[in-house]
């Protein structure tokens, strides 16, 4: 029996990967789009006055309707991050200093803090077990009478189950805002995940399927949503009576520079090109794994919801301590030691940050948390997400080995570098107990 790297034998993998590896699939014909645009100098094609140039340059717009065309949407906003593009899509369903949002605490921290840029309350329901997104069930709970949409998030590559959140939402008249930034790609029952709900969010951050260093996109089938949506993005406040009052000039909006490049805009086209390759070698990749671990008893697989697709941004799993005899951090560290990647803290609960725990957006006032027009006190107590908090604390682990840069070689030797944990349990307790 082969000893464990981290009691001291040889790993499985002499050089080990990268947590974090180079993204690969920039190519020539990146190089050729950016060299298109500064061949014509103009990097950005947005002013933030009324007229031909406030939706952005023709690469932008190309864009755009390259997203419409493919996803089957009516309307699409591009940003220049997706982080940017959830703020405008709290902005665009009205909502402000008063309201609640229900959101997964298991997420990156824009899913809630975009609420909070917009001056509502961030509520945390918890998620499922099976798919680590949020549980229909627990949303109910949460509502109160000032709640006003769910902000949900298809987390991993997966989706999250909107049939019955669609049904809570339609029994309390909520809107649905979804964060897809890790699910491009990815469908619920035969829809593309991003267009389920009232407005959609995809991300083009540096390290995603499809990435232009920074930017974002939302999209809409409603027509009101996506103006909102283009003011938030350019100035909004400075040109809305100029721009033939398609929103009544009574109503204030207020905007930013949250704009895509021309340079990104390009970039992302040649992207999206490859998006189905990559996204189905990562599927090839994730079958793979999915089939090597079936004996695992000790590890429980990502699986996609029936009639879906997940397209394993990241490949998680769960690890039952109970079963093996260890604790998670241990085998986080074997694993990493035979040379994988595995990240044993992911999916931290949002509300342990402090920003939660203290209520406090800013260094000499409460507000949104606590001011007049927020006088309830908002519960973000360790526990209020049970199973999220068991996630964290035992049980979801993460790895990047299903990347579409790897190869089946990879997976086969992750496998064995588990199999050769499972072997070595016994000497893996005395180090624990040590």
């Amino acid at each position: 029996m082969p000893k464990l790297a981290l009691l001291g034998g040889k790993p499985v993998l002499k050089k080990k990967f990268p947590a974090n590896p180079p993204y690969t699939a920039i190519g020539k014909e990146e190089e050729r789009a950016v060299s298109r645009v500064m061949k014509e100098k103009i990097l950005s094609g947005f002013l933030a006055n009324a007229g031909e140039y406030f939706l952005g340059g023709k690469y932008v717009k190309k864009l755009e309707k390259l997203f419409c065309r493919y996803f089957k949407i009516k309307y699409a906003v591009s940003f220049n991050s997706a982080t940017t593009a959830l703020q405008a899509a709290v902005g665009a369903l009205g909502i402000g200093p008063g309201d609640q949002v229900i959101t997964t605490p298991t997420t990156m921290s824009a899913s809630a803090s975009c609420i909070l840029f917009n001056n509502a309350v961030p509520v945390f329901a918890d998620i499922k077990e099976d798919n680590f997104c949020l549980s229909a069930e627990s949303i109910e709970k949460n509502i109160t009478p000032r709640t006003k949409a769910i902000l949900a998030v298809n987390i991993y590559g997966g989706s999250a189950d909107y049939s019955p959140i669609l049904k809570v939402a339609r029994k309390h008249n909520l809107k649905i805002i979804e964060d897809n930034a890790q699910s491009p790609g990815a469908t619920y029952k035969g829809k593309f995940t991003g267009t389920i709900g009232d407005i959609g969010v995809f991300s083009f951050n540096v390290h995603k399927v499809v990435q232009c260093g920074e930017g974002g996109m939302l999209v809409t089938n409603n027509e009101k949503y996506a103006f909102r949506a283009q003011l938030i993005r350019n100035h909004g406040e400075a040109i809305i009576n100029d721009l033939n009052q398609k929103e009544p000039t009574f109503e204030p909006i207020l905007g930013s520079n949250y704009r895509l490049t021309e340079l990104g805009a390009a970039i992302v086209i040649e992207q999206f090109k490859k998006m189905e390759s990559a996204n189905q070698m990562r599927i090839r990749l994730a079958d793979c794994l999915t089939r090597g671990l079936k004996k695992i008893n000790w590890l429980i697989s990502a699986r996609a919801i029936k009639k879906s697709r997940h397209v394993y941004f990241l490949y998680p799993f769960r690890f039952l301590s109970e079963k093996i005899g260890i604790k998670k951090i241990t085998f986080a560290k074997a694993l990493r030691a035979e040379g994988f990647p595995i990240n044993e803290n992911h999916g931290m609960p949002l509300y342990f940050f402090p920003i939660y725990q203290k209520k406090q957006c800013y260094p000499n006032s409460r507000f949104p948390f606590i001011s007049k027009e927020y006088p309830q006190k908002v519960n973000y107590n360790y526990g209020i997400c049970p199973t999220a908090e068991k996630m964290y604390k035992k049980e979801l682990v993460v790895t990047n080995i299903c990347q579409q840069s790897r190869r089946i070689k990879d997976i086969d030797l992750f496998i064995k570098a588990i199999k050769k944990i499972e072997e070595n349990i016994e000497e893996l307790k005395k180090y624990e107990s040590r």
